[in-house]
């Protein structure tokens, strides 16, 4: 079932919204601020986001740059703001489509029915296979010649992340900002003690990583090709 993230501090905009999406057969996720959108994101990917601007604790820009640091998703931006700056901030940060208030409902859903059928295909996200674990990105699953591995939400999300940029190096505030939100873009603690816990379920030898490799004091980096 799609599952659309809702994102606006109108509480019966997000009333609405919630049940004609829900009506039409969408799994839904409301979200009043910032802060819970960027949780909710972690916990369960969106298949797609409306997201409005005008926020009580972040200007929306931010959790599309954050969403589409990570996500490929199409992104709905739903703003009072009709100006044109506005429109091209917003498509510049990565929003696929910009719908100004007042709306028709019947609009924003055919918009929301196009950008489905743009989004990338499940099919082209890939399985991952490491000579110790394989990561199934559309299943969203784990596993080892064991059997399937059991990741939290956050663990997973930062795995995600990693995995879709193989050989590269991922910032300790890019994952921070893309996992928990601009907030917490200097509690490298977290990530820390998240990676120890991935190391322990994933790697052969968690003391010695072979696949997530720590760049000290810069970020980290998955290597689907193991070092001999």
């Amino acid at each position: 079932m799609t599952r659309i993230l809702i994102v606006d501090d109108d509480p019966h905009l997000l009333r609405a919204l919630t049940i004609a999406l829900t009506a039409r057969g969408y799994r839904t996720n409301a979200a009043p601020d910032a802060t819970t959108a960027l949780r909710a994101a972690a916990s369960a990917a969106p298949d797609l986001a409306v997201i409005d601007l005008g926020l009580p604790d972040l200007d929306g820009i931010n959790i599309v740059e954050s969403l589409r640091g990570w996500s490929t998703a199409p992104i709905i931006v739903l703003s009072a703001r009709h100006d044109e700056t506005a429109k091209i901030n917003a498509l510049d940060a990565g929003a696929d489509d910009y719908v100004t208030k007042p709306f028709g409902m019947g609009e924003l859903l055919a918009r929301i029915r196009a950008a489905l059928r743009r989004a990338t295909p499940a099919d082209e996200q890939p399985v991952i296979t490491t000579a110790a674990f394989s990561v199934d990105l559309a299943a969203k699953r784990v596993t080892t010649a064991a059997g399937e591995i059991r990741l939290t939400p956050t663990e997973w999300h930062l795995l995600e992340i990693l995995v879709r940029h193989p050989g590269l190096l991922v910032t300790q505030r890019q994952l921070l900002h893309e996992v928990w939100g601009p907030r917490y873009e200097k509690e490298t603690n977290y990530l820390r003690v998240h990676l120890a816990n991935l190391r322990r379920k994933l790697e052969p030898e968690p003391s010695r990583p072979r696949y997530l490799i720590t760049e000290p004091g810069i970020g980290y980096r998955f290597t689907p090709e193991a070092p001999a």
